[in-house]
């Protein structure tokens, strides 16, 4: 006698109207949620900023420093989202800025122009990015210990080159970005180049192949692989493009200073996986959310200017920042259970 054929169920065992699985309504309520949420809380600092320093921090001219501030770490955070989503982690991103600053400051590249510049920022990156995901996907080394070893290397390359001095930038070009002159409507070129990086980040994870093969190798790397994806080639790319990221966050950073500098991108790696820790991405992979990664970015920069111009310890705005951290990871694992 011929069986019936159960309803669709979701991994929860949950009946889905229609033979749809209700486990996507929920993440997206879900996700709707926490976006509502990182709103609010951004809102409510800038209601704090408001209240405690509202002459200096609601000037045009501070609101245009937080955005600019949060442009560098910003596009670093989205390449980590990626990197995160898939499963895997990359502690290199603040000394492979570092590298991709000096190398693209030093006297001969400099002789090459604003273009010398930007193209060896991003050769750099993408290089250092190459390397990270040759050891991981087909070296077989675990991302932790990879991205560690290129953190050591990358920062020590940096210091061989500058012999720990600043290198100043004298393309004019490149500085003048930096200035309020150069501004579009108000907004500085480093804010466009970061939400236009946004834009791009979000398009790739949430309306490609690229962002579902991603998703699903953080889900379960196996079953991916019995899927049909490549999954050692999917982690070379995702590296490729935290390289690419760090590489573009070393130009805006050059810009931003005027200089390169070996301790440039100190504890960016820390930052950057944070601010995608409290946006939404999981630390076990298998979902990332450029939106929240990004508001993540805004609170904490939010967060830091707000102890600056209140003159507070940056001691204060560490324990702030951690508290932070671990009340985000602490609603992830209440949402894991109830999902």
């Amino acid at each position: 006698m011929t069986q019936p054929v159960s309803p669709p169920r979701d991994t929860a065992g949950k009946i889905g109207p229609a033979g749809r699985p209700a486990t996507w309504r929920s993440l997206s309520a879900r996700a709707d949620v926490r976006t509502l949420s990182l709103l609010g809380v951004l809102a409510a600092l800038v209601v704090i900023g408001g209240v405690t320093k509202p002459d200096e921090f609601l000037d045009t001219r501070n609101l245009q420093l937080v955005l600019t501030q949060a442009s560098v770490i910003g596009v670093v955070t989205v390449g980590m989202t990626f990197v995160i989503t898939s499963g895997g982690i990359d502690l290199s991103v603040g000394a492979i800025v570092a590298l991709a600053s000096v190398w693209a400051t030093t006297v001969a590249t400099q002789e090459y122009g604003f273009a010398g510049i930007l193209f060896t920022a991003m050769v750099v990156g993408l290089g250092c990015g190459l390397v990270n995901g040759v050891l991981i996907a087909y070296g077989g080394m675990v991302p932790f210990i990879a991205t560690l070893a290129m953190l050591a290397s990358a920062r020590g390359l940096a210091l061989q080159i500058t012999d720990g001095k600043t290198q100043i930038v004298t393309i004019d070009s490149v500085l003048r970005l930096g200035e309020r002159d150069s501004y579009v409507l108000g907004v500085p070129p480093l804010v466009i180049v970061f939400a236009i990086v946004t834009i791009v980040g979000w398009l790739l994870l949430n309306r490609t192949t690229f962002g579902r093969r991603t998703v699903a190798v953080g889900g379960n790397s196996e079953a991916a692989r019995l899927a049909g994806i490549d999954v050692r080639r999917q982690r070379l790319y995702l590296y490729l493009l935290s390289g690419l990221c760090c590489g573009i966050a070393a130009f805006l950073l050059i810009v931003l200073s005027g200089s390169g500098q070996n301790t440039n991108g100190n504890l960016y790696e820390l930052d950057a996986i944070a601010a995608a820790i409290i946006g939404g991405t999981l630390l076990s992979g298998g979902r990332g959310t450029v939106t929240g990664s990004v508001l993540g970015v805004l609170i904490f920069t939010t967060i830091t200017n707000i102890f600056a111009l209140n003159n507070l310890q940056s001691d204060v705005q560490q324990i702030a920042k951690g508290a932070i951290i671990v009340a985000a990871v602490l609603v992830q694992r209440r949402t894991a259970r109830t999902a």
